[in-house]
């Protein structure tokens, strides 16, 4: 996946599931949008589907400190290089 492609899936995930809508990509998503724990939650499990496999609990603890939507796609770009070498 391209960093174009995760943020376009990222982003529908965000319109679909949490109804915030063109956020801003370095927006402070828990202040700007109320995105709170158990939305994150759902993220979490909406990345899963987009890699095809179950997140470690390392990989969960990785995402405590995620507060943008560039943080995100980072975060789920480093997880596919490192699903694409196993």
């Amino acid at each position: 996946m391209t960093r174009d492609e995760i943020t376009k899936r990222i982003l529908t995930v965000f319109s679909e599931r949490f109804e915030i809508y063109d956020p801003g990509l370095a927006d402070d998503l828990r202040e700007v949008h109320e995105f709170d724990s158990i939305d994150a939650i759902e993220l979490l499990r909406e990345i899963e589907i987009m890699l095809g496999s179950e997140l470690s609990r390392d990989e969960k603890k990785q995402a405590m400190d995620i507060l943008t939507i560039d943080q995100i796609v980072d975060y789920v770009q480093a997880l596919a290089k490192a699903r694409e070498t196993v």
